[in-house]
């Protein structure tokens, strides 16, 4: 009694009565005296066993030790569901008594906590380990047996310098050395032979050492594990297959994830190195001699002969057995299919620089395709070995080479070797030498490691077929970043009797060639040395092979692209004209033309600057010409005024008509006039006039008339009102003259726009209703857009609000269909201004939110006046 009043007022002098009441408060609150009852002086609280926490908490721990595997994971964790992290128990009483009775639970539950980890390390549960261990180590850093869950599952991510810290910072802390289990983890981790579970049987553990770590990699590796772990228990051997192209670090992860998985196989682990690709002079090794390196680890009672025999000993001798196979290296799925278990517990990891199609047809095959590191992983790399007070110096350098390496880990890794315990110097050289592609490839060959990517590659073009190099030549002479499937097929029509479709998948097999979002890529070393390094027998047999091909590509791109901008503008024309034997894939909509521009759109900048380069002035100015209309309603304003520049130049070069270079300068007028650059606009669009006006044809008449009506549209944003009227008329009488209608109503539109200015706005709408009697006969949407607008500026103005709001919604939408998000842009600011003027707040918030999107897409100019606003509608 003493004890419970203790607990219950702390330091108080002991008083029966007030026992008494408590007691008694007690019994009513229950309504049931059987709960309570007092013998002897000794209070007993009767409650049903299922009705207290502790004991419910007890209950099910109990039942799930008659468990296994997930099952007894599961009850466990249910059980602890009764106790949450971080509720403390009797967390009211206070007291010697309390605190020490605090303590026994706390106990209790780390202890019914680790049954929980060992249970999913027994389970396979690699996702649950991989998150709860790293959070329970943060969380209870009182607790010694985490260590041993955290670095099975987080110490191969760990620099070899901060696992000793974490080594000696659990030594120091708890005073104790490891016992055997968490010991055989940290020797695996760093790279020492594990102790034998048994002196009395051998176990094999052929493992090469770790290595180094394989910093962004933790998904993968994680993917590699997990498929192990999920397969173990089925009776079927787990498959997992790592490819990829040279260097991407397939070998280091299979070796990270076996060291990982070691523990779960306790007959041990082979290792063979396949030298499916070691270079010119080397065989891959044979599967008969790497199963008798196998067989010699076990006790064979017979001495097969052949290998068919041999693969019947191993695989009877792995059923019975949990052994971890690693095949580095693969030649082909005819050197690997001898090696595979056929039943029981045993897993086998491998690695090829070509897919493996025997083995992807099997569902039961995990294939994990290694691309490159993605610039995070790249830099922590490659800082790794600069000392903290001089990264600061190097940064720019080693952003520059991250970029130059494109996430590939060998080149990466020759770059580290390069530059380890040199000063910040050596790494500017090694910067300056990566940035000429001509010294490139040397730049990343480590002779004293005998770590290089040109090896590395070569040892997989090599093994290509002619037709392959050629047609990796060709990829190599396109200017990249991708390449469509139809450009591929027009590349191979250059070299004679090629099979571009067969060469093609040979690629993609040998992993030199990438096909992602349905286009093909090539990594920029692999493009390097092609270039350098391939010179295919096409070359001195088909005359001048690469100005054929860079003749083919660029054509290829100019009638593809042309082909999209007539969904965007078909009221222009260039002298593109029919395509001979190229391929073009034509869309069949504007969204899907915009969506095929989207997708090519750096191959088209790329196309540009190659027809420069090579002096091809056709594709030099026309390709920039078909690209225009879509870098206007994409915002891509800098590309198409550095590019439309040189196509100025270009057309005039090449001898283009007046007419032709006259749209040339009006195409970067309107870029100007878009960047509001309206003086350079101008003084473009003079010299499209004067240009327009040698042609005497109707041809040469309608450039007139556009020309003026862009030129009238500059001088109103000038301030030049009068001579902006007299422009509009001008062009106005040519488009009447030619029977344009869509010319027309924009010219009318520009005229009812100029007298909206002047708030004469009877006149403007009598101008921008005919306008839209004409427009709306016509197939010209923009047009019919730009009038709606202008309309709804009137109609507000003159107090027809409602109508108004309707016709700045229906040019929205149709701004919206043509994907111009300029002009979108502007028709909902002016919405929303209209909107917040009728007091219709909530709706003009939507329309800046959209415009938030659009400017967020457009590179952020304005985003900053449009948050205020929002913030003030709010």
């Amino acid at each position: 009694m003493t004890e419970v009043f203790a607990c219950l007022w702390p330091g108080s002098e002991f008083a029966r009565n007030r026992l008494d009441q408590v007691t008694r408060s007690l019994r009513l609150a229950l309504q049931n005296n059987k709960f309570l009852a007092m013998e002897s002086g000794v209070f007993s609280l009767r409650v049903p066993r299922e009705k207290i926490d502790l004991y419910r908490f007890r209950d099910v721990l109990l039942d799930a030790e008659k468990l296994s595997g997930k099952d007894k994971f599961e009850a466990i964790s249910a059980a602890l569901a009764q106790w949450p992290h971080g509720v403390e128990p009797l967390s009211g009483p206070e007291g010697q008594w309390a605190a020490v009775r605090r303590e026994e639970l706390r106990k209790e539950r780390m202890k019914a906590l680790q049954a929980q980890f060992e249970a999913a390390l027994r389970a396979g549960l690699d996702e649950w380990m991989y998150t709860e261990s790293d959070r329970c180590y943060q969380d209870l850093p009182d607790e010694p047996w985490l260590f041993r869950y955290y670095l099975m599952q987080h110490g191969g991510a760990l620099s070899r310098s901060k696992l000793n810290k974490a080594i000696a910072g659990w030594r120091n802390r708890f005073k104790q050395q490891p016992d055997g289990e968490l010991q055989a983890i940290i020797d695996r981790l760093c790279g020492k032979t594990p102790r034998s579970r048994s002196p009395l049987a051998h176990v094999p553990n052929q493992l090469p050492p770790l290595g180094r770590p394989v910093l962004g990699r933790e998904a993968e590796l994680r993917e590699v594990v997990e498929a192990v772990r999920a397969q173990q228990g089925s009776g079927r051997p787990a498959a997992v297959v790592i490819n990829g192209m040279p260097g991407i670090g397939k070998s280091l992860l299979a070796n990270r994830a076996a060291h990982q998985l070691r523990e779960t196989f306790p007959d041990g682990v082979l290792f063979a190195e396949l030298g499916g690709f070691a270079g010119s002079g080397s065989r891959p090794a044979d599967p008969e001699s790497v199963i008798d390196g196998f067989l010699a680890e076990f006790p064979v009672p017979a001495s097969p002969v052949g290998l068919a025999q041999k693969t019947t000993v191993l695989r009877s001798l792995l059923a019975s057995r949990s052994v971890l196979i690693v095949l580095d290296d693969a030649w082909d799925d005819q050197q690997v299919l001898p090696l595979l278990p056929g039943t029981g517990a045993s897993a086998v990891l491998i690695t090829s620089r070509r897919r493996l199609d025997a083995l992807r047809a099997d569902p039961q095959v995990t294939e994990v395709l290694l691309r490159e590191l993605d610039d995070e992983a790249s830099t922590a790399l490659l800082q790794e070995c600069i000392p903290q007070a001089q990264r600061s110096k190097s940064a720019l350098e080693v952003k520059a080479i991250v970029e130059f390496c494109r996430g590939h880990p060998l080149a990466l890794a020759v770059t580290v070797l390069r530059f380890d315990g040199h000063a910040s110097a050596a790494i500017r050289h090694l910067h300056r030498q990566l940035k000429v592609e001509e010294s490139r490839l040397e730049a990343l060959d480590y002779g004293p490691s005998q770590l290089s990517v040109t090896a590395a590659l070569a040892c997989s073009v090599e093994a290509l077929s002619e037709q392959a190099r050629s047609l990796l030549w060709q990829l190599a002479v396109h200017p990249g970043p991708s390449i469509s499937w139809s450009a591929v097929m027009d590349l191979g029509t250059v070299v004679e009797e090629m099979h571009a479709d067969r060469a093609v998948e040979e690629l993609l097999n040998a992993n030199l060639v990438e096909l992602r979002l349905d286009r093909y890529r090539l990594h920029d070393l692999v493009r390097t040395f092609a270039r350098q390094r391939i010179r295919p027998a096409a070359l001195d047999t088909e005359g001048d092979l690469k100005a054929e091909t860079i003749q083919r590509v660029l054509e290829h791109q100019l009638q593809n692209v042309w082909a999209c901008d007539q969904w965007l503008d078909g009221q222009r024309s260039l002298p593109v004209g029919e395509p001979s034997g190229i391929t073009v894939d034509r869309p069949i909509g504007l969204e899907d033309a915009l969506v095929m521009l989207d997708d090519s759109y750096d191959v088209s900048l790329r196309c540009t600057q190659l027809s420069i380069e090579h002096g091809s002035r056709r594709h030099a100015w026309l390709l920039p010409m078909a690209l225009v209309t879509f870098q206007w309603r994409r915002h891509r304003l800098t590309d198409a005024e550095r590019f439309l520049g040189l196509a100025c130049d270009a057309a005039q070069q090449s001898g283009a008509p007046p007419v032709e270079q006259a749209m040339a300068h009006r195409m970067l007028a309107g870029t100007y006039w878009h960047q509001s650059k309206f003086a350079l606009a101008a003084a473009q669009l003079a010299r499209a006039v004067r240009l327009s006006r040698q042609d005497a044809s109707a041809r040469g008449k309608l450039s007139l008339a556009r020309s003026l009506h862009t030129l009238a549209l500059t001088h109103r944003k000038q301030g030049l009102e009068a001579q902006a009227e007299q422009a509009h008329r001008s062009a106005l009488e040519v488009y009447r003259e030619l029977s344009d209608a869509a010319g027309a109503a924009a010219a009318l539109n520009g005229l009812g726009t100029i007298h909206h200015d002047r708030a004469e706005h009877d006149e403007a709408l009598v101008l921008c209703t005919e306008a839209h009697g004409l427009v709306r006969e016509t197939t010209d949407r923009r047009g019919l857009a730009d009038v709606l607008r202008t309309l709804a500026g009137v109609r507000f103005a003159m107090g027809e609000r409602e109508p108004a709001l309707e016709l700045f919604r229906r040019a929205v939408v149709i701004y919206r269909e043509l994907g111009s998000w300029i002009e979108e842009d502007r028709a909902l600011v002016l919405q929303a201004d209209a909107l917040v003027l009728v007091g219709r707040k909530a709706e003009a918030v939507v329309a800046l939110e959209r415009v938030m999107s659009l400017r967020e897409s457009m590179g952020g100019k304005g985003l900053a006046e449009v948050r205020d606003r929002l913030e003030s509608l709010r």
